[in-house]
């Protein structure tokens, strides 16, 4: 089935690269284009759209506040930001307001098109640099404390959910890491939702910030 994309950008140039990337696709189209937040919230109520490609940093409605509009519309589209490292800081806002994956803007045009394919698919993006970003930010200033409290919780991991931690901190693919352990996706998925459990993590990130306060990553 055909991926309905809405580029949101406030840089015209941006969203005509975008748009050239996608076009190249035999499984994206995109519907339509949206210079702010507020027209994005405005475009996806109008229906017809599979996922938004959210720019951060926009006049009337920046990036943040409008992924949580669409987020709270009935069968929303997925969202994936796009970001730049001067702008890490607005990351895991857009994580709380329920964006589904990240890309850099340098991120390559084939990145791109796999990125938006697996997150409609149900799986959450977050580019490696962007996650060793966080994970860099995050613990940077960890007390002792912290790294004691997430040995313990890496203890209680079976052999077999440390390694798909340690995948999935490295930025793995549910793909990849089926591929790399020699398992069904859907096993992959299990064990992920056994380490969302026993981490007390809600995605990813927490996933990979809790193996580098181990000192597994």
């Amino acid at each position: 089935m055909t991926i309905r994309v809405l580029l949101t950008d406030d840089d015209a140039l941006v969203r005509a690269g975008l748009a050239l990337i996608l076009g190249g696709s035999a499984d994206i189209e995109v519907v339509g284009e949206a210079a702010n937040g507020q027209e994005a919230v405005r475009r996806v109520r109008d229906g017809g759209v599979d996922l938004v490609l959210m720019d951060i940093r926009m006049p009337v409605m920046d990036g943040i506040a409008a992924t949580a509009a669409i987020r709270a519309t009935p069968s929303p589209p997925k969202v994936i930001v796009l970001t730049t490292f001067d702008a890490d800081e607005y990351v895991v806002r857009a994580l709380a307001a329920g964006a589904n994956g990240f890309l850099l803007k340098d991120t390559p045009p084939a990145d791109i098109v796999d990125a938006i394919t697996r997150v409609v698919a149900g799986e959450p993006m977050l580019s490696p640099a962007i996650t060793e970003q966080l994970i860099r930010q995050v613990t940077d200033a960890v007390p002792d404390t912290l790294t004691v409290r997430a040995v313990e919780r890496v203890a209680c991991l079976t052999d077999r959910e440390r390694e798909v931690a340690i995948a999935v901190g490295r930025g793995s693919s549910n793909a990849e890491i089926a591929v790399a352990l020699h398992m069904s996706v859907a096993t992959v998925k299990a064990h992920i939702s056994h380490l969302f459990t026993k981490l007390d993590a809600t995605n990813r990130v927490q996933v990979a910030i809790a193996m580098h306060e181990a000192g597994l990553l």
